[in-house]
């Protein structure tokens, strides 16, 4: 009797093969964590990318701080619509809020 494997059946999807290989060695939330940053001035636009000083997420809370008072006051006008659009791109798990510094 021989025992040859169907090549089809270990084919799946490269997102997913990265995702498990991620899971596995723990580094899904670094990951995220990073591409979150990363799509910083894609999600909000450059104008504010620009005035933006720095960015990080701790614990699911993303954190923004900005060169100008007029720019953060700007920008709490609209945080629960940015939040949305990240939660929106990346699961409402991802960020849990965003504080302005």
């Amino acid at each position: 009797m021989s025992t040859r494997r169907d090549p089809g059946k270990d084919i799946r999807p490269v997102g997913e093969a990265i995702r498990q290989l991620l899971n596995t060695y723990h580094l899904d939330t670094r990951f995220d964590e990073t591409n979150i940053v990363a799509s910083w001035e894609r999600v909000v636009g450059k104008p504010i990318a620009r005035r933006t000083k720095r960015v990080y997420l701790r614990d699911k809370v993303l954190y923004a701080e900005f060169d100008s008072a007029a720019m953060k006051h700007d920008f709490l006008m609209h945080r629960k619509e940015i939040l949305d659009l990240f939660q929106k791109e990346f699961g409402a798990s991802a960020v849990s809020e965003i504080v302005v510094r």
